[in-house]
């Protein structure tokens, strides 16, 4: 698949491909490759704000929200939260991992 102009439909489209494959992938190989993505994507170019992603329709996890309510400026809000979640850590690490909350990408990867 070739990269398209903008990273933000890249992504759609890589998640649109992930959804129609069989998931034979294990859960921590998603997670890992996910987080690789994201990381390149960070270096490339800032990171939308918490704010931004939340008015373009993405949710976010229950962390993500308390940064982006809180009084902290723009810069907390394009940090990749998930680098320092444990969520991340277990769906890395652990199959199939006891990780349950909305809107959480290290959730979506389980094979359950």
């Amino acid at each position: 698949m070739a990269a398209p102009e903008s990273p933000d439909l890249f992504f759609d489209q890589l998640a649109t491909a992930t959804d129609a494959a069989p998931e034979t992938a294990a859960s921590r190989l998603k997670s890992r490759v996910y987080s690789a993505l994201v990381q390149a994507a960070q270096q490339e170019a800032p990171l939308c704000t918490l704010s931004e992603s939340k008015a373009a329709g993405r949710g976010l996890c229950v962390f993500e929200e308390i940064v982006r309510i809180a009084p902290v400026g723009e810069a907390p809000e394009r940090v990749n939260w998930c680098r320092v979640c444990h969520a991340r850590v277990l769906g890395e690490r652990v199959e199939n991992a006891p990780i349950y909350w909305a809107h959480c990408p290290y959730v979506r990867f389980q094979n359950r």
